[in-house]
């Protein structure tokens, strides 16, 4: 059976999810309301009405109640200031609670009935006594969540070893499977210290670029394969897959030199 479905992002989350149109007529880039287990919050329409099988719900779908209003939008603004406001109080309160945890990001739904706290930790942490101080004083149900690293540099943001601002801070590369197999097609050092990123997991920019080097690797000769050039036969000894050129060896008996060909020159032969 197939149902009706689009795609949604909350404004301060990262991944789509699917919601019932409920009868809305909805654009991409429209702000609504949607239902969740957690109680309302404003979501961003990032693909529009399409039909799905049902099996592919992981979840019961919940419903887009309304648009969302400009008051709304505005009430969600003034809210997460007032939730990022709280974070050095809460901080605080760890340490004197002593827990081994340390607290990343503050972030609430729209109408601040929910506060969520971001935090890391190395080993297991029992915070039920620590929820319940936070519950009482802020008067707001207390939802901590553990993260990991990749998750941590996508809400503190930073600059990778390219120079630029981290491709996930910048929603690049969030929902990709990242492998090795992704630096071996880009010709990249197979160190560690060479494809990690500021999370210490593999670089995200290796899947946002994989889909441009898995299709020049499928236009470009073998390397050590036999090729003729436009100054005879030669042997393939390497290949620029961004400037796509290649290099080819040519050996004599006493000589041996190497030349660079574009790619669409080999082609024209």
């Amino acid at each position: 059976m197939q149902i009706e479905v689009v795609t949604a992002k909350f404004l301060n989350g990262v991944h789509g999810y699917y919601f019932s149109p409920n009868g809305h007529e909805l654009k991409k880039n429209d702000l609504v309301i949607v239902d969740t287990e957690k109680g309302k919050d404003i979501a961003r329409i990032v693909k529009e009405t399409e039909k799905i099988d049902a099996h592919e719900l992981a979840e019961p779908l919940k419903d887009v109640v309304k648009m969302a209003t400009d008051e709304e939008v505005e009430l969600y603004k003034e809210n997460q200031k007032k939730a990022s406001n709280l974070l050095p109080e809460i901080i605080k309160i760890v340490k004197e609670e002593g827990l081994d945890m340390k607290v990343i990001s503050t972030e609430c739904n729209y109408n601040f009935s929910r506060l969520t706290i971001n935090f890391t930790a190395e080993n297991r942490v029992d915070f039920r006594d620590l929820v319940k101080k936070l519950a009482e004083k802020f008067k707001v149900r207390i939802d901590l969540r553990q993260i990991g690293p990749r998750d941590t540099t996508r809400i503190l943001g930073g600059f990778g070893p390219c120079g630029l601002e981290c491709c996930c801070h910048k929603g690049f590369g969030i929902n990709d499977h990242i492998s090795i197999k992704m630096a071996k097609n880009q010709n990249l050092s197979l160190n560690p210290n060479s494809i990690s990123g500021l999370c210490g997991k593999m670089l995200c920019c290796l899947a946002y670029e994989n889909q441009y080097y898995q299709e020049i690797m499928k236009k470009m000769p073998k390397l050590n394969s036999s090729i003729l050039t436009p100054d005879g036969q030669g042997k393939v000894i390497y290949n620029d897959l961004l400037k796509q050129t290649v290099s080819v060896k040519f050996e004599t008996e006493t000589t041996s030199e190497i030349k660079e060909y574009s790619l669409s020159d080999l082609k024209k032969r």
